[in-house]
């Protein structure tokens, strides 16, 4: 299991889930998360305007605040390969696939902790973003319940 801030980690299945609705990009290619603060990248052609952060950052709290439920569901190998992109997983993945859930709004494949319910994350604070050479940078922290 990858060592992530649980809090982190579940707000960066939020946040991607976000990205993927608001802009139809995919989950961010790389990321460092960090209990104090984190960041995401993803493939994305421009910077993002003042009132598009805004929306990212109002659409991951209220999706915090809806106290979602994370739980995790295992799927076989070949199912998860048709409903998922299983690029992020190590090689030597299993054959039973750990597929993450976040109430409604998200699942993915996963091997990192994460916390129990969406209101333990507290409150997503965007940072700054950048855009350079087709890469969009999102650096973010969290205030703790």
């Amino acid at each position: 299991m990858k060592r992530y801030d649980p809090h982190m980690h579940t707000a960066e299945h939020v946040l991607n889930q976000t990205m993927v609705q608001m802009f139809g990009i995919e989950r961010s290619f790389s990321n460092h998360l960090e209990r104090k603060k984190s960041k995401c990248d993803y493939e994305f052609n421009r910077a993002l305007s003042p009132e598009e952060e805004k929306a990212i950052s109002d659409s991951v709290n209220e999706q915090l605040q809806r106290h979602l439920p994370v739980e995790e569901h295992w799927l076989s190998k070949e199912e998860a390969e048709k409903r998922y992109n299983l690029g992020k997983l190590p090689d030597d993945a299993e054959d039973n696939i750990r597929i993450v859930t976040i109430g409604d709004y998200d699942a993915c494949p996963c091997i990192g902790e994460h916390v129990s319910n969406t209101s333990e994350v507290g409150e997503f604070v965007l940072g700054s973003t950048s855009n350079e050479e087709g890469v969009l940078r999102l650096r973010f922290k969290l205030k703790r319940p």
